[in-house]
């Protein structure tokens, strides 16, 4: 812990040199600066190290926007409790760079937070968020047993629920409004059946939503349908 206090002051020094230099430079009224993470760390929360579980602790990250723009004035200061993950990231620095999201929308997966940053109210706005990890590389696939391929682990978290969802075993579940620690697995009790279902059907329906197309743009596959006929290819026809 005193090592990762030094880092974390290491790192906010940095980041104040940083700043000084925009500042000093003239830049700083035209420099948006994103504060994040990939994942936390337990620091011997629920008696672990490191990051590899779904716990609060490990999935739970910093997002700092500092937009210098007038737009942004209205949520200066200001905390926003949507659910944001990190591939938002992406589309978000590509909307404010002026490109095109809807070109690269069979490839990107997140959503852009301009319309957050801006104060407005985009909707509809997810309701869950998602996190997935594969333990291929790591000797918990020799504890429980498992081949590489079948080493996944997914997390579905709502506003009140996490489901962690581990391939070929049980789920786990917590109540996160009663049980904020995360110290209470109900995955085995037969009262949250329902809940558990529920949130596994969500899992589902992420899971065959996946931007798996990658090759071709939607819109180019969206001018080309039903045109197989024009090109000279004649499908289903006798």
């Amino acid at each position: 812990i005193p090592t990762y206090m030094g880092l974390i002051t290491q790192l906010d020094d940095h980041i104040g040199r940083l700043v000084t230099y925009l500042e000093e430079t003239g830049q700083s009224d035209n420099t948006i600066i994103v504060f994040t993470s990939d994942h936390g760390d337990y620091l011997g929360d629920h008696w672990l190290g490191e990051k590899d579980m779904f716990h609060e602790e490990s999935v739970k990250i910093p997002l700092i926007v500092m937009d210098p723009r007038p737009a942004a004035n209205a949520t200066r200061g200001f905390v926003n409790d949507k659910f944001v993950e990190a591939i938002d990231l992406v589309p978000t620095f590509l909307d404010w760079a002026g490109g095109d999201i809807k070109g690269a929308d069979h490839i990107l997966e997140g959503r852009s937070i301009t319309g957050l940053v801006n104060g407005e109210n985009p909707e509809p706005w997810r309701n869950v968020v998602i996190s997935e990890y594969d333990y291929a590389w790591r000797h918990a696939r020799w504890h429980v047993g498992v081949d590489v391929d079948v080493a996944r682990i997914y997390m579905l978290r709502t506003a009140k629920w996490k489901l962690v969802y581990f391939e070929g075993f049980r789920p786990q579940l917590f109540d996160l409004e009663n049980d904020p620690k995360e110290l209470t697995d109900l995955g085995a009790n037969p009262d949250y059946t329902e809940e558990i279902k529920v949130l596994e059907t969500a899992l589902f329906e992420w899971s065959r939503n996946r931007r798996t197309r990658t090759a071709i743009p939607n819109e180019s596959v969206r001018a080309a349908t039903g045109g197989a006929q024009k090109r000279g290819y004649f499908f289903g026809v006798w």
